[in-house]
């Protein structure tokens, strides 16, 4: 199947505002693009791409005083299956895991393991390690966390969201991080669309998702404590620690976000 994935943003600046963007389809689906996302601007402004440290594809430009829009749409090859499951996916003893990986075991800006790790070995003590122990993890945090729109809050931390018990699908993605480290089980941030191919209507506005990745049996997996099942047509966009590593768009001055529109759909031929 294909899927086609787009979003446009208007803002009002100002004055003359630097920002980065991480808004490109992830160098991992590379071979899957079919219509490459380049970015687009109204007015045209010269745009510099880079990769970040952590691989994602980023943008930069300085975005001039006035109203500036900013769009792309891409379209790439999907296998049109769910994702993937792999029940029998080993915990590996932290003296055995790759070093790329341990970085994915330490506290960071939105997941403080510091205070949740006692909390985590409360809850999750008596799971069977690996594979079963995160879907414990998703399954508590689907069911701790309400979900809705009103309840976001930008500088909201996990702690925060399990006290809270409220949130959207970054705070349940942030808490779900967390308890993993907690528990020696290395994990990272993902953001990127996520529609509702293969689901029945009514369908939600579309806007971007979050979710994680654990890494077990000698490779990484996708979760979804938001969702809390297997869903079609994920599209990466970045991974980091949290979402502070993977911001969509970050400027360096003063603005007014004035419309913001993501889709993301089965292409029909």
């Amino acid at each position: 199947m294909q899927i086609q994935v787009g979003y446009e943003l208007i803002y009002d600046f100002p004055q003359p505002t630097p920002m980065i963007l991480a808004l490109n389809i992830h160098y991992s689906r590379a071979s899957d693009i079919v219509v490459p996302d380049h970015m687009h601007t109204q007015p045209s402004v010269p745009i510099a791409s880079y990769r970040d440290s952590f691989g994602n594809w980023c943008n930069r430009m300085v975005a001039p005083q006035g109203q500036v829009r900013i769009w792309a749409n891409g379209v790439l090859n999907d296998s049109g299956l769910p994702d993937a499951a792999a029940y029998g996916a080993l915990q590996h003893p932290v003296q055995l895991l790759p070093e790329e990986a341990l970085l994915f075991l330490l506290g960071s800006r939105y997941c403080e393991t510091d205070k949740l790790s006692e909390t985590a070995w409360k809850l999750f003590a008596q799971t069977p390690l690996g594979w079963a122990r995160v879907q414990a993890i998703c399954d508590f945090v689907n069911q701790h966390i309400q979900f809705g729109y009103e309840h976001a809050n930008p500088t909201k931390t996990a702690f925060e969201v399990f006290n809270q018990r409220k949130g959207v699908c970054r705070d349940f993605a942030h808490l779900a991080v967390t308890f993993c480290r907690c528990l020696n089980i290395p994990a990272r941030y993902c953001t990127g669309y996520l529609g509702d191919i293969g689901l029945p209507p009514p369908y939600a506005p579309m806007d971007f998702a979050a979710w994680f990745e654990v890494y077990l049996g000698g490779t990484w997996h996708t979760f979804d404590p938001r969702n809390n099942t297997p869903r079609i047509g994920r599209v990466l966009i970045a991974r980091g620690r949290d979402a502070a590593d993977v911001a969509l768009t970050t400027t360096f001055g003063p603005n007014t976000l004035k419309s913001f529109q993501v889709t993301t759909s089965e292409l029909l031929t």
